[in-house]
């Protein structure tokens, strides 16, 4: 009997699968690119996303992981070059999020999915409160998310499974979806929206963002008034870890949140200005996302900083900042209640400007690299329609 509940209830767990710099990685990916999300309260950066916002280069560190989780769920269910990856996304749930008991193909239009795989990317306790997985039938009935850990599991009513609701954080998972219907292979979609996005990947430069609507970055706790409520998470994002934007071209309070996303900006912590250009708020979330990423290791004995790189925010500075913000948020405390960590120490953070402008060059370095192999690997992807890791000649 154990062993046929087994055979019915399929699911594996993998501890350990993606490194601590995986999970940060696709971390960093997530907050600098997501958009508002399917569920309310919750955050979502697909892959088509990224292409469509000048950033394709972002796909390339989730080759791999792709590639690897596909033979890990053929192995376990015996279904050798059969599937298909039908949807990868970053998703994270914060505050007020849950979901109920369901099977991951309780839609007519979600029939096509065969199995599910969601790594977590940060840990139950440490960067989150509530947000246990619970299979509804079979064994083990409670997963507690653990930064690098994956469940794997049927898409189907056999793994009836619920989310419990976020308290506290925010909880960062890797969610891929396989079928076995090849009209549903997201790899064929993927290649074609790269090659199309090819033509005018210089604008506005290589490896440069490109912001989307702004509707698709405004978060609001309640629908029925909008615009009247929220937040945009772009802006958000930097307002937690304390960083304010500064437009240092003429701008009316009467601009709009879309006119905005666009500009070129400067960024200011506390009372100080960094007199470094960003070609817009997805630039400068990006290099802040980075420099958070990467701080640890960065190295600053050699690093030499213009001290007139650095330079006291003027009282008019600050009260055009003040001006401005309405535009991007209606309730400061609702964006710090949603998207702050648990930890919360990077607001507080003393911010390391030497570092923080080697961080600058670096993520252009970081962001050419992954540029170069999409671009070498890009004819192979082409060729099989598939995407895959390109071994480099004599690799």
């Amino acid at each position: 009997m154990e062993a046929e509940a087994k055979q019915k209830h399929q699911r594996l767990i993998l501890h350990n699968f993606l490194s601590v710099d995986q999970c940060k990685e696709l971390e960093f990916i997530h907050k600098t690119n997501s958009t508002v999300g399917y569920r309310p309260n919750v955050f979502s950066t697909t892959l088509s996303h990224l292409i469509a916002t000048n950033s394709p280069h972002l796909l390339i560190p989730f080759v791999p992981i792709r590639e690897t989780l596909k033979d890990k769920v053929e192995d376990f269910f015996d279904c050798h070059f059969d599937l298909f990856v039908e949807f990868t996304g970053l998703i994270s749930w914060t505050r007020g999020a849950s979901i109920g008991w369901h099977s991951d193909d309780n839609r007519p239009y979600l029939k096509q999915r065969d199995f599910a795989a969601v790594c977590y990317l940060n840990s139950y306790g440490r960067d989150f409160k509530g947000g246990l997985f619970h299979f509804k039938d079979g064994e083990p009935t409670t997963i507690e998310p653990m930064a690098g850990d994956v469940v794997i599991y049927t898409a189907d009513s056999t793994n009836i499974h619920s989310v419990d609701e976020i308290t506290d954080g925010e909880r960062l998972t890797l969610t891929l979806w396989f079928s076995r219907d090849a009209s549903h292979d997201e790899d064929a979609k993927l290649v074609a929206l790269l090659s199309q996005s090819l033509s005018h990947y210089n604008v506005p430069g290589p490896c440069l963002p490109l912001p989307a609507s702004s509707n698709m970055y405004w978060f609001s706790p309640d629908q029925t008034s909008y615009h009247q409520l929220g937040f945009d998470i772009c802006w958000a994002r930097l307002h937690v870890v304390g960083f304010d934007v500064y437009y240092y071209q003429d701008m009316s309070c009467d601009s709009d949140c879309s006119e905005l996303l666009m500009k070129p900006l400067r960024l200011a912590r506390g009372n100080e200005l960094l007199d470094q250009e960003f070609v817009n708020i997805l630039h400068a979330l990006q290099v802040v996302q980075f420099y958070f990423w990467t701080a640890s290791t960065l190295q600053t004995s050699k690093i030499q900083i213009d001290t007139g790189k650095v330079v006291e925010l003027s009282q008019s500075q600050r009260d055009k900042i003040n001006r401005l913000k309405p535009i991007f948020s209606k309730d400061d405390q609702l964006a710090e209640t949603v998207l702050s960590c648990m930890m919360r120490e990077s607001r507080h953070h003393i911010l390391d400007w030497a570092k923080f402008t080697s961080a600058v060059s670096l993520w252009r370095d970081y962001a050419l690299k992954l540029h170069e192999e999409l671009i070498r690997s890009l004819p192979f992807w082409r060729t099989h329609q598939s995407i895959f890791e390109v071994q480099v000649n004599g690799a």
